[in-house]
């Protein structure tokens, strides 16, 4: 069967700015538009054109693509406008970018209540919009706002909207699940009716994921025939989301009946890069990327029972739908309290140490990782601190500094204006080649002092920490009462953009945050090649 083109828009520089606690600078949104040209992405929306300043500037000097088309968004004409006399329309074709894709009611219930216009005006907005954006050179494309929704209440209707701007010359009827409500076999039923009508090279499918079914929806309309996908970078969006990019891609690519269905025009190695792209956002975003996230996330492809770890090195099929290099991921072989030998050896050959699977240290590796897990630590998050201990085990870690003391004050006071602060003091002494170091640092809080104080001064290895950045902190209380075990899990990361984990326990919280953050420092130094301490 020959394969039919399918499309592939995302729309991350607009429905994605719609998350809460996002907000792109306009160099965000450029550096975003490169990666997903570089992916393969048919088209990139960047955004609505007049509603904001950093929308407007983007479109006013939009990057140079080599692939994907550039597509401004925004609404059909005003009623009681032409479509020369509508400045939010001029606006949008004001931009000149190649594609416009104008948004417009296809729920009568919207164009009676919101609009307060008939039936028949609202079909003149969509067709007028569409017919004056083709006038122009333009690709154009009808958004149906709550398609499904319109469809269901009055499938007439609906299906007129769709085509007036069909017959106005849009390119694209793009479905909207605007709410996110609808159910994959409503999505499949829908799009099969309305495809007695438009063809589905034609349509689109735009959906939110507020039952979670975004990506499903997404799927089960590209199977009944449409052959635009629309879709965010790691799902982004408002309210729970849409459609996530990084999950459909590897999907419509790897799995049946898409791979024979359609060509999305992703090479292997633009599918390479996928999970490259997902943390690209992430670290644009400063945040953390989602460990579970599928394809993409560090624990994809993480294996943490033994049974399983023995399966997959003799077979990985057996626990893995795909080769996670497929996607620019990795296979993870968790060492925790549930591991076996596998794990361990497995692990290890990740660390590039290969022993002998007969060798004692690997049964008293095992033993010590399940004595050290009882007692609150936890190793299949936080693999540089294993690592570590590993590697001391074998005599490989150099020693490079000792901490002969910290201490921290937390002090509540008014402040010069009369307003109540915190200031946190750290003072920390270390020897680095027999030779002490009393350093005192400042910040919001413990671990930020201490963390300030150890790496203000620490000798002739300043210059090796000097880009190791603490970007995450996570405690979990592992005993209630007073005499609770905490556990403390640190993130760091350097200009590499490698990050690592290591994570500490005490019943002090900040005796178990330093020991994290010492672990930190020292897998830092060790991969960085640091010569050991003289004394």
């Amino acid at each position: 069967m020959e394969r039919e083109r399918l499309y592939l828009f995302d729309t991350t520089l607009r429905d994605g700015a719609q998350t809460q606690g996002v907000d792109f600078s306009v160099e965000d949104k450029t550096n975003i538009a490169k990666a997903l040209d570089k992916l393969g992405i048919d088209y990139i929306e960047g955004g609505w054109p007049g509603a904001n300043p950093g929308d407007t500037a983007f479109f006013n000097n939009p990057p140079e693509l080599q692939n994907a088309t550039l597509t401004a968004f925004g609404m059909t004409r005003r009623p009681g406008r032409s479509v020369s006399n509508d400045p939010g329309l001029s606006a949008i074709l004001d931009a000149k970018t190649p594609a416009v894709c104008l948004v417009g009611k296809s729920w009568d219930f919207h164009v009676d209540v919101a609009l307060g216009i008939t039936i028949e005006e609202n079909l003149e907005l969509i067709s007028d919009s569409i017919a004056e954006s083709v006038r122009q050179g333009r690709e154009a494309m009808y958004d149906a706002e709550h398609f499904f929704d319109g469809y269901k209440a009055n499938p007439e209707f609906a299906l007129a909207c769709l085509k007036a701007a069909y017959g106005a010359g849009a390119r694209w009827m793009v479905l909207c699940d605007t709410n996110g409500g609808t159910l994959p076999d409503e999505v499949e039923r829908i799009v099969t009716e309305v495809l007695e009508h438009i063809p589905g090279s034609h349509l689109g499918i735009h959906t939110h994921n507020d039952t979670e079914n975004a990506v499903a929806n997404t799927l089960m309309a590209v199977k009944a025939g449409v052959r635009q996908v629309q879709g965010t970078l790691n799902g982004l969006g408002e309210r729970c989301g849409n459609a996530n990019m990084m999950s459909l891609i590897p999907s419509l690519v790897l799995k049946e009946p898409f791979k024979s269905m359609v060509d999305t025009g992703i090479t292997e190695e633009g599918l390479k890069s996928v999970t490259l792209v997902s943390r690209l956002l992430d670290d644009i975003l400063n945040r953390s990327p989602n460990l579970h996230q599928a394809y993409v996330g560090d624990a994809a492809f993480a294996h943490k029972g033994g049974l399983h770890v023995s399966a997959v090195e003799k077979d990985p099929r057996t626990y893995e739908h795909i080769e996670p290099q497929i996607v620019g991921n990795k296979r993870h072989l968790l060492v925790s309290d549930q591991a076996g030998r596998s794990n361990i050896l497995a692990q290890l050959r990740e660390f590039g140490l290969e022993l002998d699977p007969k060798d004692p240290k690997v049964d008293r590796m095992l033993e010590e990782v399940k004595e050290r897990e009882f007692k609150g630590f936890s190793y299949d998050g936080a693999l540089a601190s294993f690592e570590l201990m590993a590697r001391r085990r074998m005599g490989l870690v150099p020693k490079y500094f000792d901490v002969e003391s910290f201490r921290v004050q937390v002090e509540r006071r008014h402040n010069a204006r009369g307003e109540i602060v915190s200031v946190t003091d750290a003072v920390v002494k270390v020897m680095v080649d027999g030779e002490r170091y009393l350093s005192v640092g400042e910040g919001n809080g413990p671990v930020n002092a201490l963390d300030a104080a150890l790496r203000k001064d620490l000798g002739k290895y300043s210059d090796y920490i000097d880009d190791l950045r603490l970007v995450d902190f996570k405690v979990r209380i592992l005993t209630s009462g007073t005499e609770a075990v905490t556990r403390v899990l640190i993130e760091s990361t350097d200009k590499s953009n490698k990050r690592w984990f290591t994570v500490g326990v005490s019943p002090n919280i900040v005796d178990a945050s330093f020991a994290a953050m010492i672990d930190s420092i020292t897998y830092k130094l060790y991969k960085a090649g640091a010569p050991a301490s003289l004394q």
